[in-house]
């Protein structure tokens, strides 16, 4: 397995295993929901991607699966940003996955590489940005609430 996938793998992990233990999640069993492997698996199909002004994104996990914990893959074209620094109630994970990002947190900025994550606090004033001449790849976990 290539070094992407085993840290993806230990990325989504601790994603899992960080929400799970929240006091008022969502148990996994959820009557309303049959869990099978169908739809327990996700592979990457283009034909799901939704397009942006500065590139791509693919939902992994959206909002509606389970209590809105998700998942996305955001790709952005070279020195471009999805959006302008902003702020959530919600807290936030980046991990880069490919390319140079300039993440910014409440004044302060710093480059990283692939293989960097990024925390956000709630209520933070935070961004990402691709500064680097080639796509920037990352995942973005979080929970929203319903």
């Amino acid at each position: 397995m290539n070094m992407i996938k085993k840290l993806v793998l230990i990325i989504i992990s601790f994603y899992v295993i960080i929400y799970s233990q929240e006091e008022n999640a969502q148990t996994v069993t959820d009557k309303t929901k049959k869990f099978n492997i169908e739809n327990c698996v996700n592979e990457f199909s283009h034909d799901k991607v939704e397009k942006t002004k500065v590139g791509y994104q693919y939902w992994f996990v959206d909002k509606e699966f389970l209590d809105g914990r998700t998942i996305k893959l955001s790709v952005v074209a070279p020195h471009s940003a999805t959006h302008a620094p902003h702020r959530h109630k919600e807290d936030e994970f980046f991990f880069v996955i490919e390319g140079t990002a300039e993440f910014f947190l409440d004044g302060e900025t710093k480059i990283v590489n692939a293989y960097s994550s990024f925390y956000c606090p709630p209520n933070s004033l935070h961004g990402i940005r691709n500064v680097g001449d080639k796509e920037l790849k990352y995942l973005v976990i979080k929970k929203y609430d319903k």
